[in-house]
Order: C-alpha cells, then structure tokens, then sequence
C-alpha cells in the first residue's frame, strides 16, 4: 500500500489533487470552529445536554460537531444531500425532468443547477426554523431582528459553501466532493 502511496505521489497531477482534498478539507474544518455571529453556542449545547434520544448526536456528527459549537457550517451538508434525492425523485415523477436526464451531460446540467437552487432554499428553510426555534431558548445574546436574519443569511451561505467545495474537489481534487465533506465531518465527530 505504501508503495503505491508513494508512486502516486510521484505523479504531478495526481499530488497537486491530493494537495488540493487536504487544503479544501482544512477549510472545512476551519469553519466548523467559527460561531454564528451573535449567538451564544452554549444555549444549544445546554438545550441538547437535556433531551433525552441520540437524534442530536447523530445529526452533530453529521455536521463535524458544528452544530453542537453553532458555527457557520452548523447546518454542513445535509441540505444539498436533501435536495438531491428530491430531484431524483422527481427526475422519475416529472416528464420535463426525466427528458433532461435522457439528454445527457446537457441535460444533467440543468438538474445539478436546479438541485443548487434547491439546495439554497432548503438550507435558508433550514435556517429560518433553526434561527427562529432557538431564539427563544436564548441563543442570541441580545434577541432582535437583526441577530436572526444575520444567522439564517450565515447559516445558509455556510451550506451552500460546503455545496461549492463539494463540487471543487470533485473538478481539482480526488473522489467525490460530497461524500467527502460528510466523510470528514463524521470522522471529526468520533470522539
């Protein structure tokens, strides 16, 4: 195995690629260390400390613990994985979809952009139901408007940014960009 580690270094390309996967997820975990501006992290922790059921601790391994820390990338990349499976499904159920994904490259274009598309409004749905139910167990310091619209505006462009690193190491890096965001963010999460 180290052999071919080593051969596989030896090639330019392939080096610049792994290079590339380890930058892409340093960044990563980089923003999963950065709070929500305004919020106090420890309200959900405290919040979570109390229910009973691991639902949360699946869904914060998920997320890198991001979720348990509130950070920009609390809500990681659940959203895009959602809003994948509804265009599939709907590939299946809408003719004009089902045409699309017969065309071909062209075709499957169009449907990642409008799974991009999807994937936003999910993640700002997402958000607002987050921003506005932890609101009133004292997540921000100071509650006005303000704190909750600067929080689902962060929060959804967290999701989206992991959407478009997704989408940057599978053109520059090595494997699937996706399964790799969520890969990483489990395994940082084993404690």
């Amino acid at each position: 195995m180290f052999n071919t580690v080593k051969k596989a270094w030896q090639v330019e390309d392939i080096r610049k690629r792994l290079l590339y996967t380890f930058m892409m997820i340093i960044v990563i975990r980089l923003g999963s260390q950065i709070p929500v501006p305004g919020t106090d992290a420890s309200v959900i922790k405290s919040y979570f400390d109390n229910l009973s059921g691991d639902a949360f601790n699946i869904f914060n391994s998920f997320t890198g613990s991001s979720m348990e820390s509130f950070s920009i990338l609390a809500l990681s990349i659940t959203p895009y994985i959602t809003a994948s499976i509804i265009m599939e499904l709907l590939t299946i159920a809408i003719p004009k979809l089902e045409e699309l994904n017969r065309e071909g490259s062209e075709g499957r274009k169009k449907i990642a952009k409008y799974t991009r598309y999807a994937t936003v409004v999910l993640a700002m749905i997402e958000a607002i139901a987050m921003a506005v139910g932890f609101s009133g167990q004292g997540l921000f310091k100071t509650t006005n408007w303000f704190y909750i619209v600067t929080c689902v505006i962060t929060l959804t462009a967290g999701s989206a940014f992991l959407m478009w690193v997704g989408e940057r190491i599978n053109e520059n890096g090595i494997g699937n960009g996706i399964s790799i965001v969520l890969l990483v963010n489990i395994l940082s999460g084993i404690q």
